[in-house]
């Protein structure tokens, strides 16, 4: 009999399979008032909220605000959600309605987050290739706010297609389709960039 070690992706599994059901954890003993619960769970995602409200909003007070408000959010509503493991998404969803109900209140048209092109992105193409994360940073704050919503979602927040179908309430097939047109969007500005 030998021992076999687990591979380096089996290791990854382990970790994030061991993340989500912590979190899980976390969750239901929030939605049962245990004292510290709350905070693990803003400590954990405060700045990736934050992140993603400051790349959907041009003005950083304003991200700000809404950040406390979909904080203030979870914690009246967290023990109303129904399924703990849904938390992320649920989260990424209040924070996805902060956003468009800041555009529309800025009287910037929300819908028009979809312009999409007829370019064909090479699947393989990856940002981190052309260029710093400083100039990808950039070109994100250069698409249109869809697009930059869609990419931050999936490459920076690591949500599943799935989850971001859930947050922006599409089909997996339309998250699809808008990376593949942002991906295209970001590919210009960043091959434009010397």
């Amino acid at each position: 009999m030998t021992d076999k070690f687990p591979t380096t992706h089996e290791r990854e599994g382990l970790a994030a399979e061991l993340d989500r059901l912590e979190e899980k954890l976390l969750v239901v003993r929030a939605q049962q008032g245990q004292e510290g619960a709350f905070q693990s769970l803003l400590e954990r995602h405060e700045r990736p909220i934050l992140y993603y409200l400051l790349r959907m909003m041009t003005n950083r007070d304003d991200a700000l605000e809404a950040s406390q408000e979909v904080w203030f959010a979870v914690f009246k509503g967290v023990r109303q959600l129904r399924s703990p493991r849904a938390f992320r998404t649920w989260l990424y969803r209040l924070a996805h309605c902060k956003v468009v109900d800041r555009l529309r209140r800025s009287s910037r048209e929300p819908d028009a987050l979809v312009p999409l092109t007829e370019e064909v992105a090479d699947p393989e193409w990856n940002a981190a290739d052309h260029g710093s994360a400083e100039e990808v940073h950039r070109a994100l704050g250069q698409i249109s706010p869809a697009h930059a919503e869609v990419l931050t979602l999936r490459f920076l927040e690591d949500l599943t297609m799935e989850e971001i179908a859930a947050v922006l309430e599409c089909s997996p097939g339309t998250v699809k389709s808008r990376l593949f047109h942002a991906k295209a969007a970001l590919r210009r500005i960043l091959e434009k960039t010397p």
